[in-house]
């Protein structure tokens, strides 16, 4: 029997493998949510490069959340990436929810992204 830590461990890596086939030389984003902040970055593997990153601890952002762990505090992470990502250079990229389920905050983040110029 799998314990709760392996099941999301093969989940995040099942889900990178079929990123890592399909994503055609685009960069990521990708998605860490924890119980206090979300964070998330686009990553170029080819160059093995964090292109833009945010995150719910960000100075802009920490004083206008109430919480830094909810879907207001997600849509704004995500339009905050999707403004740095657009002014690197960036506009097309691969979604990577990693081991969490697309829904509740992730999902918020990535709608609040493609809102922000990112195409997915």
């Amino acid at each position: 029997m799998l314990t709760v830590r392996q099941t999301s461990v093969r989940r995040g890596k099942r889900v990178r493998n079929q990123i890592a086939r399909k994503s055609k030389g685009r960069p990521r984003l990708s998605v860490f949510r924890s119980g206090r902040h979300i964070y998330a970055q686009v990553i170029d593997d080819t160059r093995q490069l964090t292109v833009a990153a945010a995150s719910s601890m960000d100075k802009g952002l920490k004083g206008n959340l109430k919480n830094g762990a909810d879907k207001a505090a997600a849509v704004e992470v995500g339009k905050l990436v999707a403004e740095r990502a657009v002014a690197a250079g960036v506009k097309e990229v691969v979604f990577d929810r990693g081991q969490y389920l697309y829904h509740g905050r992730v999902k918020a983040l990535a709608d609040a992204a493609r809102e922000g110029g990112l195409s997915f």
